[in-house]
């Protein structure tokens, strides 16, 4: 289970270092584009396990309808929004600001 989960783990983080910068995506999308669409949660979970992997840009994963579902795990609660506020995406109340418009679907992206 440790090697399928590191692996899963890995086809996480490769989908997410291709997040483009001003872009979002989420936990849904990125199992839907590695084929584990049932696997939204555990993607969450590799996110959790990113922060301390400077190639991974976990503040571009947010969940299904824009929210900042993963911020408090950025140590400051400000930290996601302003990471993703400096890359051009407005937050409100813990929301990306038109989330349509900045959604970056790997499965049509990177997995098609």
């Amino acid at each position: 289970m440790i090697s399928e989960e590191k692996n899963f783990f890995d086809k996480v983080y490769e989908t997410v270092r291709q997040i483009p910068v001003g872009r979002v995506t989420s936990y849904g999308a990125i199992a839907r584009a590695i084929g584990s669409p049932q696997s939204a949660r555990m993607v969450g979970w590799a996110m959790n396990a990113s922060h301390n992997r400077e190639d991974v840009p976990a503040h571009r994963v947010v969940n299904r309808k824009g929210l900042l579902s993963g911020k408090h795990h950025f140590g400051d609660n400000n930290a996601m929004r302003n990471l993703l506020e400096a890359e051009g995406i407005s937050v409100s109340e813990n929301k990306v600001v038109d989330f349509e418009k900045y959604f970056w679907d790997p499965s049509v992206n990177i997995h098609p």
